[in-house]
C-alpha cells in the first residue's frame, strides 16, 4: 500500500533584517509540504491503522530527507523543528491527524535531527490556498521561547477536496533578536519548582 502523491512543494525563507535590525547572521526557516491523496475521503473510516502504518514510514523518510537536503545536509542545523498537516473540505480533521501522529511518521525526523523534544504540530481543515501553520520549537528545549516559531505558506493548488497536505518545518536557529527570556524564568518568578513545574 502506498501514498499516492499529486505534488512535492519545498518553502524556503532567509531573514535578513527583522524588526528594522539586521540579523547578526541569516535566519532560515523552511518547510516541506507533501500533497497526498486522502484514502478516507467522503465517507466514515472505522479503523485508519492500515493506511497510517503503511503509509507513515514511506512519507517520513522521503520528508526528512528532503528537509535535511534543505538545511544543507545535516540535521545539526536544524534547531527548531514541527509539523502540520491540512485536511481538504471531503476529509476529517482525525484524517490529517493520523498521517501526522504516529511514531512511524515523526521518529524519523527526530532521529535525524537528534532531537529531545516533541514535534509542535497543528492538524487543521481547509480548501486550496488554506493557510498552512507549521509551529516550531527548540529541539532539545520545549521552554526555549527564542525558538517558538510558526512557519506560514500556501499552495494555491491544495488541498482539494479528496486530499491531505503533510508537512515538516524547520529552523536552522530562533528569533534574531529574542528578548524575552525562558519559561524557566517564569516558573522561578511565580515560585514554582523548576524540576516540577506543576508544584508550587
Amino acid at each position: 500500500m502506498q501514498p499516492e502523491i499529486r505534488k512535492i512543494v519545498t518553502y524556503d525563507e532567509e531573514i535578513l533584517i527583522e524588526g528594522f535590525r539586521p540579523a547578526a547572521r541569516p535566519w532560515r526557516m523552511f518547510a516541506v509540504a507533501a500533497v497526498v491523496k486522502n484514502p478516507w475521503a467522503g465517507r466514515f473510516v472505522e479503523d485508519l491503522k492500515p493506511e497510517i502504518q503503511a503509509f507513515g514510514p514511506i512519507l517520513g523518510e522521503m520528508m526528512t530527507n528532503r528537509i535535511i537536503a534543505l538545511a544543507g545536509g545535516s540535521g545539526d542545523a536544524i534547531e527548531a523543528y514541527g509539523k502540520a498537516a491540512v485536511v481538504g473540505l471531503d476529509g476529517e480533521v482525525e484524517h490529517a491527524s493520523g498521517l501526522i501522529h504516529t511514531l512511524r511518521f515523526g521518529n524519523f525526523y527526530r532521529e535525524a535531527v537528534g532531537a529531545k523534544s516533541y514535534l509542535a504540530f497543528t492538524n487543521t481543515r481547509g480548501g486550496a490556498d488554506a493557510p498552512i501553520m507549521v509551529p516550531l520549537m527548540d529541539k532539545n528545549d520545549a521552554g526555549r521561547r527564542s525558538h517558538y516559531l510558526t512557519i506560514q505558506f500556501s499552495i494555491p493548488d491544495a488541498p482539494r477536496a479528496d486530499e491531505i497536505v503533510v508537512v515538516l518545518g524547520g529552523a536552522t536557529s530562533g528569533r534574531p533578536h529574542h528578548r524575552i527570556g525562558d519559561r524557566y524564568q517564569d516558573l522561578k518568578d511565580l515560585g514554582h519548582d523548576l524540576d516540577n513545574p506543576a508544584a508550587v
